[in-house]
């Protein structure tokens, strides 16, 4: 086969344009420091890049999910230790009225203080966050106590179907979120703070050694549920130290999956305009003015 000037010509200008699209690339994966800008550069790391970013993604949505967590956590300890000291207050006002020397003015003086208090356990009882009601299960919209009956908790607070509230922190795996309502602003304790109110408001309060025996009951329920739930924080602390190794690991992998590797690219360029340099001298021999060039 003979070769002509015209096939010599023709593949050294494909061969430069070849060099130009190399120097593209590299130029390309410095810019965005990033091995492939579209799938079609190399579909293996394109289709592992997806699935990495959406494990990525996946812990991340975990993570604002903890935040929940941490949220509804936070306001129900501390709506179990406002509620504590209340009706820490309230035992050592009730001991106070069980004095003989109180008259019975002294007494209503201090069955007023506890109707306070009592107010205080129902403003606690009916804390909301983000506008709802942390003490009321999954029935977030509605109070723990109605407003028409300020001792009187909803109807639906021992329902098993509403008093748990969870949140997803990893696949399939699920934590509570909030207190249990039936442990802690229950009828019962509204009911005995009620009945020492209305003892010390009455002429012969007969009823209080009893009713303490009944607080006591109540405290320790609300002290259960509060060691519950610091065990469930102290769970969550962990889960959150999982999902934080879980996404530097996450990250790593799809760093390594697509970020390109800046010192080689470097090299890698460098290397082609040499090769591209070489290309333009030898082409520059190759297509030589011919006779028709200078006629015309």
């Amino acid at each position: 086969m003979r070769i002509t000037q015209s096939m010599l010509s023709s593949d050294s200008l494909r061969n430069l344009s070849e060099s130009y699209r190399r120097m593209g690339k590299y130029e390309d994966q410095l810019a965005t420091g990033k091995k492939i800008n579209k799938p079609s550069d190399d579909p293996v790391v394109a289709m592992k890049g997806m699935y990495y970013r959406s494990n990525l993604t996946e812990v991340e949505q975990y993570k604002r999910n903890l935040s929940e967590l941490y949220l509804w956590m936070d306001n129900s300890e501390a709506g179990i230790d406002q509620a504590n000291s209340a009706l820490q207050r309230i035992r050592e006002l009730t001991i106070q009225g069980q004095n003989d020397t109180n008259s019975p003015d002294d007494r209503k003086a201090i069955a007023r203080e506890i109707d306070q208090l009592k107010q205080s356990l129902v403003a606690t009882a009916n804390t909301q966050v983000s506008g709802r009601y942390i003490f009321h299960g999954t029935d977030v919209m509605k109070p723990t106590v109605p407003q028409d009956n300020p001792i009187k908790v909803a109807a639906n607070l021992y329902d098993a179907e509403i008093n748990t509230y969870q949140v997803e922190v990893s696949r399939g795996v699920f934590m509570k979120a909030n207190a249990n309502p039936a442990n802690v602003f229950n009828q019962e304790m509204f009911d005995t703070v009620q009945n020492i109110q209305d003892q010390l408001e009455s002429a012969d309060p007969k009823q209080l050694d009893k009713l303490l025996d009944d607080l006591d009951n109540v405290m320790k329920t609300l002290s259960g549920e509060r060691s519950d739930l610091g065990a469930r924080y102290n769970r969550l602390e962990t889960v959150e130290n999982r999902l934080g190794q879980q996404e530097v690991l996450a990250s790593r992998v799809l760093s390594d999956n697509e970020d390109a590797d800046i010192e080689r690219v470097i090299m890698d360029l460098k290397s082609q305009e040499s090769v591209h340099r070489a290309a333009l001298s030898v082409g520059a021999r190759i297509i030589q003015p011919t006779l028709m060039d200078f006629l015309r």
